[in-house]
């Protein structure tokens, strides 16, 4: 929460707010996310307008998931922009006696406080990446074995269709077959 209060909805007011927070529970996605009490850095402006406090600025924090190809953990540095209008109480009422769909989506100055998790929660999350990868030509894991292929490229298994497993078979048995010939 950000006090807005020192702004007095003086239109052209301005303050600078640069603060550190600990992030909220399920900052992220299931294989990524800023953990719970992980420092967040907020770098932010907060201006008064006509209709309430615009707050645009900078959020910064650190990434920890996996890889979802080799499991690996990562660590990735995100930075994204926000920027949110907080409507003054008396602005959101009148909106919502006009019917004015679009102003009932805009968040509410509550007692002169703005609640900034929502807007870091839409920026930061839609920041992350959708399938984090370790390196782009991470090669993951064997799906025979679960070896990481990283480790050994030239890991494989000599893996037989099972359609061709009976012919598989009579390759073997004439193989044998002509071994004991040769003896």
């Amino acid at each position: 929460m950000l006090d807005t209060h020192e702004l007095s909805r003086r239109p052209g007011t301005m303050r600078e707010v640069a603060r550190v927070v600990a992030a909220p529970a399920d900052l992220g996605t299931a294989v990524i996310g800023v953990p719970e009490g992980a420092d967040l850095t907020l770098g932010l402006r907060l201006e008064s307008v006509m209709e309430g406090v615009l707050v645009s600025g900078v959020v910064r924090g650190t990434a920890v998931g996996e890889c979802v190809r080799c499991l690996d953990e990562i660590r990735d540095e995100v930075t994204v922009r926000v920027q949110e209008l907080f409507v003054y109480p008396e602005r959101a009422q009148a909106a919502d006696e006009s019917g004015d769909d679009e102003a009932e989506d805009e968040p509410e100055l509550t007692d002169d406080l703005a609640d900034l998790e929502p807007v870091v929660r839409d920026s930061l999350v839609t920041a992350l990446p959708f399938q984090p990868l370790c390196r782009q030509d991470c090669p993951g894991l064997c799906s025979e074995c679960g070896a990481r292929l990283a480790d050994d490229p030239e890991h494989h298994h000599d893996v037989v269709d099972p359609r061709w497993a009976a012919l598989q078979t009579m390759l073997e048995e004439s193989s044998v077959s002509d071994e004991t010939k040769e003896s």
